[in-house]
């Protein structure tokens, strides 16, 4: 099977343009095509990649688990955990570790939830 060369009749629309407006083409049309692949980065996320996030906050595999199993469990997943962790950590004015092993005692949850649906700052 031949393939017709139809390269020239293609390249017309850019013959005229310099090196630098090639370039300028280039990227613009580099960022039209990934548009969508960052516009679905973020605006979604997965129990993989948020694990990755809270572990490389300092937490073991087990405990990132338990922590964005924690978020799901409360619909702050769509927040994103590491997001949660660390506002959470900025509300209460506690080092990030400190703030999720209180996670994984169980406490701060109901923060959590307040902080990302629109319960503001409060004395807690």
């Amino acid at each position: 099977m031949k393939r017709n060369d139809d390269f020239k009749e293609r390249r017309k629309h850019l013959a005229d343009l310099s090196e630098s407006e090639l370039e300028s083409k280039f990227w613009e049309l580099a960022e039209k095509i990934m548009d969508p692949v960052v516009d679905l980065a973020k605006k979604n996320t997965t129990p993989s990649i948020e694990r990755s996030v809270i572990m490389r906050m300092g937490f073991s595999s087990i405990e990132s688990k338990a922590i964005v199993e924690g978020v799901i469990d409360r619909g702050l997943m769509g927040k994103g955990a590491g997001n949660v962790l660390y506002k959470l950590s900025k509300d209460k004015n506690l080092e990030i570790r400190e703030t999720g092993l209180k996670l994984l005692d169980g406490e701060l949850w109901d923060r959590a939830i307040e902080l990302f649906n629109g319960g503001g700052r409060s004395e807690h």
